[in-house]
């Protein structure tokens, strides 16, 4: 086995462990308002991935607040990079 191989394996699983540790201890909500995931990811983020489409605002009849999926915001943080929104010219 190669060590990048190794190092990312090791990597998964850190991070798995963390978010199962956290999991058990405090149950994170499947759902983020908008403000609360403005305060994790910054505005200027959310507001271009949901601009580009990358994730779905869903907005309950019952409440005036927008929802976000969680698992949808840490799957595009994970993989944002500049690419996405620098412009033409300058990619």
């Amino acid at each position: 086995m190669r060590y990048v191989e190794l190092a990312t394996l090791l990597k998964n699983a850190a991070e798995q462990g963390t978010a199962n540790a956290i999991k058990q201890e405090r149950p994170v909500p499947d759902q983020l308002t908008k403000a609360d995931a403005y305060r994790l990811y910054g505005r200027s983020n959310v507001d271009r991935w949901l601009r580009e489409g990358l994730i779905l605002a869903q907005q309950p009849t019952d409440t005036s607040q927008i929802f976000l999926d969680r698992s949808e915001l840490e799957v595009v943080a994970a993989s944002s990079n500049r690419i996405t929104y620098l412009p033409t010219r300058d990619r």
